[in-house]
């Protein structure tokens, strides 16, 4: 990860490790509220799960040691595109009082340079959002609405505006 550890006034971002965790649990009602709750064992697993694909984590951006921002990477493996994997970007988050200083959008570029690093054709991501300031963030961030996007679910989808 490019920016993995790189320092800027304070602000660095790194994969997270299993004493992230508590952290990263408090962070994610900034993402959805009303989710359930995960314990912390499931959480050592899943991030257990996804730092064994290869390229992929849960990044954090962290501030000192206050974590204000993350989101997860996964790299894809494929079988068209000449083998070349594609990635995926989920549970982009920052801390509400963080919000609009960068950090943000820091930790997405910190994920999509990761990606071109792992030899990814594309980085897709998205979100459910469609609050203008939420479209603005991720168009701000290099993002393209260039696809339509479709999805199944077992639960109902968020309904935020």
């Amino acid at each position: 990860m490019s920016e993995g550890g790189a320092k800027e006034l304070g602000f660095s971002i790194r994969a997270a490790l299993p004493s992230d965790l508590e952290d990263l649990l408090k962070l994610y009602p900034h993402l959805n509220a009303s989710d359930e709750p995960i314990s912390l064992s499931v959480a050592a697993a899943r991030l257990r799960e996804i730092s064994q694909l290869p390229g992929s984590a849960v990044l954090l951006g962290l501030l000192g040691n206050d974590l204000v921002a993350s989101c997860t990477l996964i790299v894809i493996p494929n079988l068209t595109r000449g083998g070349k994997p594609y990635a995926l970007i989920e549970n982009v988050v920052t801390d509400a009082l963080y919000r609009g200083q960068g950090y943000g959008t820091r930790v997405l570029r910190a994920a999509v340079a990761a990606a071109w690093e792992a030899g990814c054709y594309k980085v897709m991501l998205m979100t459910g959002s469609k609050q203008p300031s939420t479209l603005k963030f991720y168009e701000n961030a290099g993002f393209e609405q260039t696809k339509t996007g479709f999805q199944m679910r077992r639960m109902a989808a968020r309904q935020d505006g």
